[in-house]
């Protein structure tokens, strides 16, 4: 799965006004980046990089899992397969929408 699939599945799975009210970027490394401006009416989700209040890093093979329903986000925090930087509660409450 390409990095522009996964930025439409979020896209989708958030929607135009959802309760996240936050920044977010995944940043995939070289792969590319998949910023979220919740806080913007209607929602933004793009691949340019901006300042988020929360940044994920993760590998795009762990996103595509994780958006699958494949990688439990405690999980993959735990093992090391994502990061945080910034806001962890933003983080928490992305898992309830996503």
């Amino acid at each position: 799965m390409t990095l522009e699939i996964c930025t439409e599945k979020i896209r989708n799975k958030l929607g135009e006004n959802s309760s996240l009210n936050a920044r977010l970027k995944f940043d995939c490394g070289d792969d590319g980046v998949i910023f979220v401006d919740a806080i913007a009416r209607p929602h933004v989700v793009d691949n340019q990089s901006g300042e988020a209040d929360c940044t994920v890093t993760l590998s795009l093979v762990d996103l595509v899992a994780l958006l699958a329903g494949e990688l439990n986000p405690v999980n993959g925090f735990m093992s090391g397969k994502l990061k945080l930087a910034g806001d962890m509660s933003i983080a928490m409450r992305l898992q309830k929408v996503l």
